[in-house]
């Protein structure tokens, strides 16, 4: 009964652990990201140019319960246009995930439950709130250092997927770290050609950062206020996601309706989209498949 009791006691220390560090991505950030291509087992390869970028971003905490933590990431420009940027939400022993698998397509696993003991799963959303990726963890706490690592499958990057067409899927190997400057994004990705019936080749690898630096929160006041004026429509678009994932089944998406993407009629198309509106529209960019 004793070890019975610590073991709990144990868990429950650990899961409370793992939910600060989770939190601790909240807040106001300046971002810079870096990337460079490394080895690449044809000689004849001809290497991309490194990437580096920088961004303010406010993470805005946005659904909490005990066992799920839900992140919305704003971009701030010019200290007054926000953008609505990814989402991540983070689910406590989750054993229903949808992998990537090429072409806009996701399949749905159910796992068993003893597989996902302990772990949280990482579930990464398009900035218009359709799947990315996701990946299955444990937190670590170590000397000091709170950190997470999972390889998955994802679509190529946004800063990517309009330049390049010589692959179509990106192994991430993703592990984030809470730092005393605020949490760091290593990356160390496989660019893989993936085709029906072949094995997957790999292209080429990559290393990435991406580095979180913490700056006061009432300097990202702008995004908190947007979200604030804003986050009716985006529950909406969540709400309507939910119910297509809820149904436990393969997804394929079309790239494109009208000639836009999803994202640029929910951003640019000038007008408040109301409930049944955002479902009529994602409805059109999903494929059936079955």
């Amino acid at each position: 009964m004793f070890s019975f009791s610590v073991s709990l006691n144990a868990q429950s220390n650990q899961k409370a652990q793992d939910k600060a560090a989770i939190k601790a991505m909240l807040g106001c950030y300046d971002v810079e990201f870096k990337y460079t291509e490394t080895f690449a087992p044809e000689v004849d390869y001809e290497q991309a140019y490194d990437y580096t970028s920088a961004a303010f971003e406010w993470a805005e905490l946005i659904e909490e319960t005990d066992d799920k933590i839900v992140i919305q990431h704003l971009l701030i420009i010019n200290d007054s246009m926000i953008i609505k940027h990814w989402r991540q939400d983070w689910i406590y022993e989750n054993n229903e995930i949808y992998t990537y698998d090429k072409d806009n397509q996701w399949s749905f696993n159910k796992l068993k439950n003893k597989e996902v003991k302990g772990t949280w799963t990482q579930n990464v959303y398009q900035v218009d709130d359709s799947p990315r990726y996701a990946g299955i963890a444990t937190w670590v706490h170590a000397d000091g250092i709170s950190s997470w690592y999972n390889k998955a499958d994802s679509p190529l990057p946004r800063r990517e997927y309009s330049k390049r067409s010589d692959y179509n899927v990106m192994k991430r190997g993703n592990r984030v770290q809470i730092t005393d400057y605020g949490w760091l994004h290593e990356q160390d990705n496989d660019k893989i050609i993936r085709e029906d019936g072949k094995e997957d080749v790999l292209l080429v690898q990559e290393k990435g950062y991406n580095t979180y630096k913490k700056r006061p929160d009432n300097d990202c006041d702008s995004a908190s206020k947007w979200w604030k004026d804003n986050k009716a429509m985006w529950v909406g678009v969540r709400d309507k996601w939910n119910d297509v994932l809820s149904e436990k089944q393969d997804i394929k998406l079309n790239a494109e309706v009208d000639d836009k993407k999803l994202f640029e009629h929910l951003f640019y198309s000038r007008k408040t989209w109301d409930k049944k509106e955002v479902g009529e529209l994602i409805d059109q960019y999903l494929v059936k498949t079955k």
